[in-house]
């Protein structure tokens, strides 16, 4: 197998890049899934609706939440992540603090998007579903949750597109993703438009698809 291979790098260099993207997706999806687990009790809790959880103070506390995190960048929550814990005594890694710092941040976006999704169901809906006797707790799942679900699919997978791009500032606090192998790499070769074109290419690789999925299982849903 010759040494130079594609665009002037070697297949060790082109691997060391493809386990930087692996290391991305695995964040991703701990940013997802974090995000979704915060996302939601916060989107229930800024309902105003009926069904909408919670309290004045609940309410009010999750705006305070969700105004803190989206007026912060993300690149500083890490640091406040990473060097924060650090100060406590506790040795965390780079994956367990970018990992904690995507899921307060997505958890925030996520949040104000399922939140509009639950607001945009007509009141009729919610008023349809009382009036069949339902709890509260079956008129969310039966009732507006379907409907909800249609309306957050393509807002959702937009804002998870967002999430993979964003991993690229977990460079910032060390950890090894796609953006910080890339950077590895041209450190070692000096070739930054060949080894950032390939990067930028594994990003819309992995990006165009969640894309192009949103689209078709909006439109499956939309003939369901």
């Amino acid at each position: 197998m010759p040494d130079v291979t594609w665009l002037g790098l070697t297949w060790d260099q082109l691997l060391f890049i493809f386990r930087g993207a692996g290391w991305t997706l695995v964040l991703s999806l701990l940013g997802f899934l974090g995000g979704t687990l915060v996302g939601l009790p916060l989107a229930l809790a800024r309902a105003k609706r009926k069904g909408g959880a919670g309290s004045w103070l609940l309410r009010h506390g999750a705006g305070a939440y969700v105004a803190l995190v989206q007026g912060v960048p993300l690149p500083v929550i890490m640091f406040v992540v990473y060097f924060g814990v650090s100060i406590g005594g506790f040795e965390v890694p780079a994956l367990a603090a970018a990992g904690l710092a995507m899921t307060l941040w997505s958890g925030a976006y996520l949040g104000e998007i399922w939140r509009g999704c639950i607001q945009a169901v007509p009141r009729t809906q919610w008023e349809a579903a009382e009036c069949l006797a339902l709890s509260p707790l079956q008129r969310f799942v039966h009732v507006i949750l379907p409907q909800a679900l249609r309306i957050a699919v393509p807002p959702t997978v937009g804002f998870l597109v967002q999430i993979v791009k964003n991993t690229s500032y977990s460079v910032v606090i060390g950890f090894f993703d796609l953006t910080y192998s890339a950077k590895v790499i041209n450190n070692a070769t000096y070739k930054p438009f060949q080894v950032f074109t390939i990067a930028a290419l594994i990003y819309f690789a992995i990006c165009y698809p969640m894309s192009v999925m949103s689209r078709r299982f909006e439109a499956r849903m939309r003939r369901a």
